[in-house]
C-alpha cells in the first residue's frame, strides 16, 4: 500500500474553523500528509471562503507534530519566486522539516483577471515557470549570493538568510501530466513528481517516461518520489455508493482515474496504483466538513 495523504481545495469554502478541524483530524487518523491548493478564489462565482495558503501552512507547522504538508501547488504567476523561497524555508524550519514545496505555472483565469495578474499564454506561462524554478532552486541551494537575469525574474547578490535547516531546503514537487514541458521540468528540478487524475495504466506510462528523462539529466530515478492526486467516491455499501454516484457516470469517472467503490473495491484500486509506481496517493477530499468520511477512509486504507 502506498502512503495515503489528503488534498483539499482551499478555494472552495476553507476558513479557520474548517482548516483547524481538518488538520487535527488528518494528523490524528494517521494520514501521511495534508496538502491544499493555492488560489485567490474558486473557478466560477459565487465566491466562497478561501483561506490564504501560506498563513494557513504556518499555523499547521506550529500545531502539528508528524504530518508532511504543503501547497499543491503554489503558482509563480501571482507569487514571486524569491518570496516563495523565503516563506517556504521559514515554514519548513518552523515544522522541523516537514514541508513539501509544490510549485506550478498557474492556470485559473478567473483569479488572474479579478486580481490583476497576467496569466500569459501557455508557452510563455511555462517559460516563466521554468525561470521561477531556477530562481527558487538557486536560492535554496546556494550558500553564497546569486545572480539571475531572466525575461521574467531577476536577482543580483541575492541570498536566503537564515539558511535552510535542511540542506537544499524543502523538497520541490512539480505536478502535472504534460510530456513536453511538465515532465522535463520535473526531471530537472523536482524531488517529487505528482501525477494528476490519471488511471493506473496511464500513470505507469508517464512514470516510465519520467525515468528516461531523469537518466538523460544524469539523475538517479530513485531521486524523485512519485505521487498521484486523484478523487474518490466511496460508499460503505453498494446502495450508499449508488446514492453518491447519482447523476454521474461511473465509467467516465474511472477513466479519469478516480477511485470508485465500496471500501474493499477502493483498496484494490489503490493496490493497482502502487503497482503502477505510486509511492504516495493524495486523495482529493472535496467535502470540507465530512470528518466521518475521512475516518472511514483511514480505516479502509491505513
Amino acid at each position: 500500500m502506498p502512503e495515503i495523504a489528503i488534498n483539499i481545495e482551499g478555494q472552495n469554502g476553507l476558513n479557520w474553523p474548517r482548516w483547524k478541524r481538518i488538520v487535527r483530524t488528518v494528523e490524528y487518523l494517521g494520514f501521511s500528509a495534508l496538502t491544499r491548493s493555492d488560489h485567490y478564489t474558486n473557478g466560477s462565482p459565487p465566491d466562497q471562503d478561501s483561506l490564504e495558503l501560506w498563513v494557513s501552512l504556518t499555523w499547521l507547522a506550529d500545531n502539528t507534530e508528524r504530518i508532511e504538508f504543503g501547497p499543491l501547488v503554489s503558482p509563480v504567476s501571482f507569487r514571486h519566486p524569491t518570496m516563495t523561497a523565503r516563506m517556504a524555508t521559514a515554514v519548513d524550519d518552523l515544522s522541523d522539516g516537514r514541508l513539501i514545496l509544490g510549485l506550478g505555472a498557474g492556470w485559473q483565469e478567473r483569479e488572474h483577471t479579478n486580481y490583476g495578474w497576467d496569466l500569459l499564454d501557455v508557452p510563455a506561462r511555462f517559460d516563466r515557470f521554468e525561470e521561477g524554478l531556477e530562481v527558487i532552486s538557486r536560492l535554496l541551494n546556494s550558500n553564497e549570493p546569486v545572480d539571475f537575469e531572466g525575461g521574467y525574474f531577476q536577482m543580483k547578490d541575492a541570498i536566503l538568510l537564515p539558511r535552510p535547516s535542511r540542506p537544499g531546503g524543502p523538497p520541490i514537487l512539480i505536478g502535472g501530466n504534460g510530456e513536453k514541458r511538465t515532465l522535463p521540468l520535473a526531471a530537472k528540478y523536482a524531488d517529487e513528481w505528482n501525477g494528476v487524475f490519471v488511471p493506473a495504466r496511464r500513470y505507469a506510462q508517464l512514470n516510465a517516461h519520467l525515468d528516461s528523462l531523469l537518466v538523460a539529466q544524469g539523475r538517479n530515478v530513485a531521486d524523485v518520489r512519485r505521487s498521484l492526486m486523484t478523487g474518490i467516491v466511496m460508499g460503505k455499501t453498494d446502495a450508499d455508493l449508488a446514492e453518491k454516484l447519482k447523476g454521474r457516470d461511473r465509467d467516465q469517472l474511472q477513466a479519469r482515474g478516480l477511485l470508485i467503490g465500496t471500501p474493499t473495491a477502493v483498496a484494490e484500486q489503490v493496490d493497482l496504483l502502487e503497482e503502477a509506481g505510486v509511492e504516495r496517493l493524495m486523495i482529493q477530499w472535496l467535502d470540507l466538513d465530512d470528518m466521518d468520511g475521512l475516518e472511514l477512509l483511514a480505516k479502509t486504507l491505513l
